[in-house]
């Protein structure tokens, strides 16, 4: 029962997919709209490249508007997504250890004290050591060539759990039913079964969940590798896919064929490693690069795939533990927000509405999460008629585009407001990097031409606000500068995340909402 619960998956791999097949791991194409190449940010292109990719780079301006349906193909869905296993995986990990708490409660009582009240001791105690684990990551699996269920940090947590709470216990004189002999058997017989349980599941998650709670994932650009067991794979040339970073659709492809994927190794000729490895940074995986030269240097920092040496380029900013932390601050704060303000919200939508034709809401496309595009929620503060849809031309001050309810709304942010369903449908989260359009640019250069490191900054869910905008980043980007700084306080805020942070961002945010910049 309970194997089928942690292998139940909706998604069958073997179901009719408009673009792919499995057979034994690897993608087959049956009809891809994105043809081998790709165009320039500039609208320049190789003349090398098939002609499919050079009418599309004709006119840069009409892709960056609507880079079309085809690019977005969730190829995701080949793979599934392991979270949900892995999730329901944690949560038999933390019965079992309640289960092993429980019984070295349950033995002192069964041997020498019937009528002790153990019950709410060990009630207490598990609570305790739920939230001590969970902070302390015992709740994990290890990724690598071998799955590790770890036993460390579970066995230190329960020692932490057992003095905090017979201190807690001898503090307030709650120790009448507890004698030392007593404390020594549940501590013992506690420590002992939770190490039994914990190498049962380890041998378990081996034999049985490997290929469902860690998707990984060869890629092969014009280079042979042997394919390891348990992995996924494919070839560019099958798909169609190149390590362009002057191409967000391509970036936008690259993101889906590798969803749900949490280990990707690429191998490729040595001049596309550096592209490839910038693909990854910004791609939320544990990203590796095949050099077969750095084994006689004897270098650390270095993985393997089987016989062959690895770099390892990039890892998920995040653990999925801290992911689950952040992505409930997002909800405990977006949904009783919404509730709150839900009057205001019509209020907004009504003046909106009696102010100027069109709809209330304004819809356009930007690169979220892994360089994915999603289509982002605002107020509509615009008239309908001179709307920009790729975002290439920046908001001036007393631009007349701007109608009278938005030039207040945008001021005071409230223009912001819908984006709380972009969090609520996973998309954003309330505290990231601000999402921006295709066609930003800064000096009348698009923002991924100023810094290579641009697409980085996309390891993340893209924020309401961020760390960037409450240090007064905010406002068209008139000149380089004006998105370099930005940047690097969005790369600051990736590598220094914590729930702290977000909660100290969400408040200095409540000071700026008003901004000089903001028009």
């Amino acid at each position: 029962m309970v194997t089928k619960w942690l292998m139940h998956d909706s998604w069958n791999p073997r179901s009719d997919h408009p673009t792919l097949a499995s057979d034994r791991g690897e993608i087959v194409v049956r009809s891809c709209g994105t043809a081998r190449g790709s165009a320039s940010s500039a609208g320049r292109f190789d003349r090398s490249t098939p002609a499919p990719t050079r009418e599309a780079s004709d006119n840069m301006d009409a892709r960056l508007a609507n880079p079309g349906r085809t690019d977005e193909r969730k190829f995701s869905a080949f793979w599934g997504q392991p979270h949900s296993v892995r999730v329901r995986l944690y949560i038999v990990m933390l019965l079992v250890d309640v289960t092993a708490i429980g019984i070295g409660f349950a033995l002192p009582a069964l041997l020498m004290r019937p009528e002790a009240q153990y019950v709410p001791m060990f009630i207490v105690a598990a609570a305790m050591y739920s939230v001590i684990a969970f902070n302390a990551g015992a709740f994990s699996v290890g990724i690598n060539d071998r799955l590790a269920v770890e036993t460390g940090p579970a066995i230190r947590s329960l020692m932490f759990t057992y003095a905090t709470f017979f201190l807690i216990a001898y503090f307030f004189r709650l120790d009448r039913d507890l004698s030392r002999l007593q404390l020594i058997i549940t501590m013992v017989s506690g420590s002992i079964l939770l190490i039994v349980f914990r190498q049962i599941m380890a041998a378990y998650v081996q034999l049985r969940l490997r290929a469902k709670l860690v998707y990984q994932l060869l890629i092969r650009d014009r280079v042979d590798a042997r394919i390891p067991d348990g992995f996924r794979h494919f070839d560019t040339d099958t798909v169609g896919l190149r390590p362009d970073l002057k191409d967000p659709a391509m970036l936008n492809m690259f993101s889906n064929l590798i969803g749900g994927c949490e280990r990707v190794v690429i191998a490729c000729p040595f001049e596309e490693r550096k592209a490839w490895a910038m693909m990854l940074k910004g791609a939320n995986v544990r990203g590796e690069i095949i050099a077969q030269e750095i084994d006689q240097f004897g270098a650390l920092g270095v993985s393997k795939l089987e016989r062959a040496p690895t770099l390892l380029v990039s890892v998920g900013p995040l653990q999925l533990r801290k992911a689950i932390a952040k992505r409930a601050f997002d909800l405990m704060f977006c949904i009783p927000v919404l509730i709150l303000m839900a009057p205001a919200l019509a209020m907004v939508a009504l003046a909106i509405k009696l102010d100027s034709r069109g709809p209330v809401l304004f819809r356009q496309r930007r690169v979220g999460q892994g360089n994915a595009f999603f289509d982002i929620l605002k107020f509509r503060s615009m008239r309908t008629d001179m709307s920009d849809a790729s975002g290439s031309q920046s908001t001036r001050r007393d631009d007349d585009r701007i109608t009278r309810v938005g030039y207040f709304i945008r001021r005071t942010s409230i223009d912001e407001l819908p984006q709380l369903f972009n969090v609520l449908m996973g998309q954003m989260s309330i505290v990231g990097p601000r999402p921006h359009a295709l066609g930003s640019t800064a000096g009348e250069r698009l923002f991924w031409d100023i810094d290579e490191r641009y697409w980085h900054r996309h390891a993340l869910k893209p924020g309401i606000t961020g760390l960037a905008q409450v240090r007064g980043f905010r406002g068209a980007t008139h000149q380089e500068e004006d998105l370099t700084g930005r940047l690097q306080a969005d790369l600051e805020y990736i590598s220094k995340w914590s729930f702290w942070l977000d909660l100290t961002i969400v408040v200095m945010t409540l000071k700026v909402l008003v901004h000089k910049n903001t028009y």
